[in-house]
């Protein structure tokens, strides 16, 4: 990870949270406990690699508790601690925000012209 320049707490946030996997990670586990396997199949997109790399990260800074079960084939369990869970709420009112947004959303992308719609050329 980056080094930490400002000590700002958005910053250390940001480090943490950015990315295309944090948070939706912690969407999917904050119904509870989950198995890798089961992250993998709620996240079809993400590669094994990276998906470890991402849980890694967010056990690293406290916020995903890592739980291997001894025996063959080995179990993971995956979970959010006191911390992960007071994300919750604001990932839940990031949801919120970008459904009432509708039409108003900033970065929306312009309507293609016509022209380009033209499938005769």
């Amino acid at each position: 990870m980056k080094d930490v320049v400002s000590r700002c707490p958005i910053e250390e946030t940001m480090r943490v949270l950015s990315g295309r996997w944090p948070t939706l990670l912690l969407y999917y586990l904050k119904d509870g406990t989950k198995r890798f396997s089961d992250l993998r199949r709620d996240n079809p997109a993400v590669s094994h690699r990276i998906l470890a790399l991402e849980l890694r990260k967010l056990e690293e800074a406290g916020i995903v508790r890592r739980t291997a079960h001894a025996g063959y084939p080995l179990r993971v369990d995956y979970d959010l601690t006191t911390p992960g869970l007071k994300l919750v709420p604001l990932i839940e009112a990031l949801g919120r925000w970008w459904e009432h947004t509708g039409d108003d959303r900033v970065g929306q992308a312009p309507p293609m012209p016509e022209t380009w719609l033209d499938t005769a050329a």
